[in-house]
């Protein structure tokens, strides 16, 4: 009497095989969709947008040092250092998420903030010219150091931010993607705009 043998191939069953048709038809739906691009044009603006943040708070770890050094020389500079102190406390009060991204009027004010700290350190900058012996001083000019590195930084961090956001931008605007977006939530993202350009994008001089 022969043994009876399990079959090694077992055909689904008629609910399952369509369950696995379904899946394999969404898939592909997506794909074809621009979902997938969604996803990782995403991450690429969430990544970019989180190494301008971090320069960003970078340069703010720096300033309290920096108006430290420059009050031991030129204390009676009262209002331009308040300024910076002021524009600081001000840039780092703004909570900064990922969802920032998908708020203009949020993004908006952190940009608007960080431009004016950039005006407050360049006024500070340039009345350093007037103190030769802070000029002179080690730690400053190695505070001057390390912020034109992180203004540098800052620049290249928001160009790769601009350039995410650009790609990210035209997929959520166009045919059929657009419908994508709209359906599964990826909105136009902001990016930084015209009008505080020149006051965010030039760092301030830094010379020796």
């Amino acid at each position: 009497m022969r043994a009876a043998f399990p079959s090694l191939f077992v055909l689904p069953s008629p609910a399952a095989l369509g369950r696995w048709l379904a899946m394999a038809i969404l898939a592909s739906l997506l794909s074809a969709c621009g979902y997938n691009d969604f996803q990782s044009k995403d991450e690429a603006v969430k990544a970019a947008w989180g190494e301008v943040v971090n320069q960003y708070q970078r340069r703010a770890d720096l300033i309290p040092n920096l108006v430290a050094t420059v009050k031991g020389y030129a204390s009676h500079e009262r209002e331009t250092l308040e300024a910076v102190t002021k524009a600081r406390a001000q840039a780092t009060s703004i909570q900064v998420t990922p969802e920032t991204l998908n708020d203009p009027e949020a993004f908006a004010r952190f940009q608007q903030a960080q431009g004016q700290l950039t005006s407050a350190l360049s006024r500070l900058l340039a009345i350093s010219e007037n103190y030769p012996q802070l000029k002179a001083d080690a730690a400053f000019r190695d505070l001057q150091s390390q912020l034109e590195g992180t203004e540098n930084r800052i620049t290249v961090a928001r160009q790769r931010y601009i350039a995410a956001v650009q790609e990210y931008n035209v997929l959520a605007r166009s045919f059929p993607t657009n419908l994508t977006a709209k359906v599964f939530g990826y909105p136009v993202k902001p990016s930084f705009t015209v009008e505080n350009e020149k006051a965010i994008s030039a760092p301030p001089a830094v010379k020796f």
